[in-house]
């Protein structure tokens, strides 16, 4: 295409939003021109879907619950003042305990402040948090943040041996919505037993952000911890992140969360907007169906230009992996529907795989995510005039020019610079981008149920390993499939959970057979 068509291209569907320095480029997306003409009733479904998912109708019909992540940055949304006061005592009580830790009013055992925080959860109760915290934090913040976010003790170990010289100042926020999830119980379970170690009390340290009468709020309740705060049933995990779930952390950590609401009200704001070439969330979505024929075909790759947005890419992929990845539509069709995300970061990109979107298999449509403001200190020329900022810029730009001539697709998100406000705002948008593409595809974006299957096949596989190890014997031991036999169970899940015991229990031994499967598994005498 010539380059005055690609300008003309360009005026016709660049869209900036002036007041929240935001701005999204579908030029270089090469869908027809009677492409949203021929969405139109897709479209008009989609909107009015949104209308009533914030009114505060059934959105997730399977577990029959409101779906209100809307109301929690703008509370007069909230189909009632129950509700209403709910969000709104929520972030009063937020803001007043993070006041009280950096004043030293709620302090440690001994009255020193607390200067450190480490926060248990996992997927949306940790990527959010973590998320902001890079994108946000510097060494000025009156407290820095560690995470468990998974079930790993080697990651364990690698963040306590990190604070463990400076426990006694460290809080701890658990995040958990019903309190059952293992990993982020065993995360908590090995902090308290460090604090126990050190001879600390973990419940002076320990803050609950859980739902009303859960395990983990009983627990919390029991054993005395400072605070508990609430997570309500009708906000997902990925959906979490303006709940207690993220404004408590971003609170103590000294960030501002209301202009991180502010900013995600405003986007919210305009993308009520019912005309699709002034709605940033619904241009995104049309693009995602355009790229992938409605069926998910593509890929999408997000390439943040902003060391502080690493982690962006991460949060998307599973904000839309979760919510758009289902096997049946709202009718009970298979429909197998889902978009695979991934990315890593400009220009970090172009030196790993840009190769292969440049030049290899064409599978995937490309989202840049640019940041205008470089740095805020003294900018510092390198060569000729030029800063480190003005090549960050261009190699983004070059990358772009460069896929484009290969046949390569993008969409450009800009923002004018990384702060609370505008975080807010590009959380948002695709908040309802992808409740807008659950609506042009008819899926519902709020429930997770492979998740649930894969936690049910878990709890199998450790039910199976206590029969397992309650099989084993001193002397010459048994094979894999001897146990299985014995037990009525797969040789093979038998085979992992015997290795696995071997690796770590040390009164296990495995004595090597001509083949693997060969190996006997004995208790050692």
């Amino acid at each position: 295409m010539a380059s005055s068509s690609l300008w003309q291209r360009f005026q016709e569907y660049f869209l900036r939003y002036a007041d929240l320095d935001f701005s999204i480029d579908i030029s270089r997306m090469k869908f027809p021109a009677d492409f949203f003409e021929k969405m139109q009733p897709r479209i008009e479904k989609a909107f009015a879907a949104m209308r009533e998912l914030e009114s505060g109708a059934i959105a997730n019909p399977d577990e029959k619950r409101m779906v209100g992540h809307y109301w929690l940055r703008n509370s007069a949304l909230a189909p009632n003042a129950e509700l209403r006061a709910e969000i709104e005592q929520t972030n009063k009580r937020i803001k007043e305990f993070a006041a009280d830790v950096h004043a030293g009013k709620i302090a440690n055992e001994n009255g020193k402040p607390f200067q450190h925080l480490l926060l248990v959860g996992i997927g949306g109760s940790a990527l959010g948090p973590e998320l902001v915290a890079d994108a946000l934090g510097s060494a000025h913040d009156p407290m820095d943040v560690y995470f468990f976010d998974n079930t790993d003790p080697d990651g364990f170990d690698r963040v306590f041996d990190r604070i463990e010289n400076y426990l006694s100042q460290t809080l701890v926020v658990v995040v958990s919505k019903s309190g059952g999830t293992k990993e982020t119980r065993n995360g908590m379970l090995e902090a308290e037993a460090k604090f126990k170690q050190k001879g600390l009390h973990f419940g002076k340290h320990a803050v609950a952000v859980t739902g009303v009468a859960s395990e983990l709020d009983k627990y919390a309740e029991q054993n005395q911890w400072l605070a508990r705060f609430p997570m309500h049933d009708w906000i997902g995990g990925r959906t979490s992140v303006m709940s207690a779930v993220g404004l408590l952390p971003m609170a103590l950590e000294g960030f501002d969360i209301d202009a991180f609401l502010a900013g995600a009200a405003a986007m919210d704001e305009r993308t009520r907007v019912p005309d699709v070439t002034q709605n940033a969330a619904m241009l995104l979505a049309l693009m995602w169906y355009y790229a992938g024929n409605g069926k998910g075909e593509k890929d999408m790759v997000v390439l943040p230009y902003k060391d502080r947005l690493a982690l962006f890419s991460k949060y998307l992929q599973q904000l839309v992996m979760e919510s758009l990845g289902k096997e049946k539509d709202l009718d009970g069709n298979i429909v197998l529907q889902g978009i695979a995300v991934y990315g890593n970061k400009g220009s970090t990109d172009q030196h790993a795989y840009v190769q292969q979107l440049r030049d290899g298999i064409l599978n995937f449509f490309v989202t840049f995510i640019e940041v205008d403001k470089d740095r805020h200190g003294t900018a510092l020329e390198v060569e000729n005039g030029f800063t480190s900022g003005d090549y960050l810029h261009g190699f983004l730009r070059g990358t772009r020019s460069a896929l484009y001539e290969s046949g390569r697709e993008s969409i450009t998100v800009s923002i004018a610079e990384v702060n609370a406000f505008n975080v807010g705002a590009l959380i948002a948008v695709y908040e309802r981008a992808v409740g807008f593409y659950a609506s042009l595809i008819n899926i519902n974006a709020y429930h997770q149920p492979g998740v649930e299957a894969g936690k049910k096949a878990a709890t199998r596989l450790l039910q199976l390993q206590k029969q397992v190890r309650e099989k084993l014997t001193t002397g010459a031991g048994k094979t894999a499939e001897e146990i299985a036999h014995s037990i009525d169970a797969e040789p093979e899940d038998v085979f992992h959970v015997l290795r696995h015991l071997a690796s770590n229990d040390p009164h296990i031994r495995i004595k090597a057979g001509d083949e693997t499967v060969d190996e006997k598994f004995s208790l050692k005498q």
